[in-house]
């Protein structure tokens, strides 16, 4: 179905010209789809993404027809389309990390009834891109590819800390402006973080996200320079023994991570 009509014409954007400027608008579109939202009406594209109708209307037409979105009549409704996948199989392609990782991973997981995971960073995103289970742990599985927190979870504040101090600290300013009292927290806690890391080499979150969750982390340096890793094993609290989480499951989850590390070729790896 064609979504816009040839003699509409493209209402000019601010500063965006060129096909350069369209294929970052045609991004700005898809990146707009989450976990949350995977279906989403032109009203709430145009909110998401500041664009105008005949642009966005217009760039949704060449989406569709590359096969990266869909419209459905039904609901008239956008939603993200197999293309997509194809385009992300390369990249999961490369990460031989999933490979080596995702049995121990699941041996950790059964062994302390919990969820251990895998998120992979670049910039100021950071997203899952393997997951272990144990059948007894009912927390529940974020989607692959769907966004961590960079604030309230233990892999997100590992990451922040394996960041140069620019980004990090243009990212703890932005959420002072935001919200001058969480601001104030993260800002304790990523320093609680950055210690932990260096002392223990795991980092670990009590029930930041969700109240019933305990949660330790460990970042692992990619081949690639501007990529990070980060390991985590989720548990209840239920599950747990007083001492467990600092005592067996971050010491767990940290020699995981280190023998990763080493089939990466980056042994010995420091983050303090």
């Amino acid at each position: 179905m064609k979504l816009v009509s040839q003699n509409v014409d493209d209402a000019p954007d601010a500063g965006m010209s060129g096909s350069g400027s369209a294929l970052a608008r045609g991004i700005l579109i898809l990146q707009a789809f989450s976990a949350a939202s995977p279906e989403l009406s032109a009203r709430e594209l145009m909110a998401i993404t500041g664009l105008p109708k005949p642009t966005l209307f217009r760039l949704a037409t060449t989406l569709c027809e590359a096969g990266l979105l869909r419209y459905d009549e039904m609901t008239s409704r956008f939603q993200p389309a197999p293309g997509l996948a194809r385009l992300a199989s390369p990249l999961l392609a490369r990460a031989h990390i999933r490979q080596l990782a995702f049995a121990p991973m699941q041996a950790l997981a059964d062994r302390m009834r919990a969820q251990v995971t895998l998120g992979l960073g670049a910039g100021m995103d950071l997203v899952f891109i393997e997951l272990a289970q144990a059948k007894e742990c009912e927390t529940v599985r974020p989607p692959m590819g769907s966004h961590i927190s960079l604030s309230r979870t233990a892999s997100g504040r590992a990451y922040l800390a394996m960041l140069p101090p620019e980004p990090c600290q243009r990212f703890l300013e932005a959420t002072r402006a935001d919200d001058a009292e969480h601001g104030a927290w993260l800002s304790d806690r990523l320093a609680e973080a950055q210690h932990d890391l260096a002392e223990r080499g795991f980092c670990v979150s009590h029930g930041d996200l969700h109240r019933q969750l305990e949660t330790v982390a460990v970042p692992v340096r990619s081949p690639a320079p501007d990529e990070i890793y980060v390991f985590a094993c989720t548990v209840p609290s239920f599950e747990l023994r007083p001492g467990q989480l600092l005592d067996e499951v971050g010491p767990r989850l940290l020699a995981l991570a280190r023998s990763i590390e080493a089939g990466l070729g980056r042994p010995g790896a420091t983050y303090a």
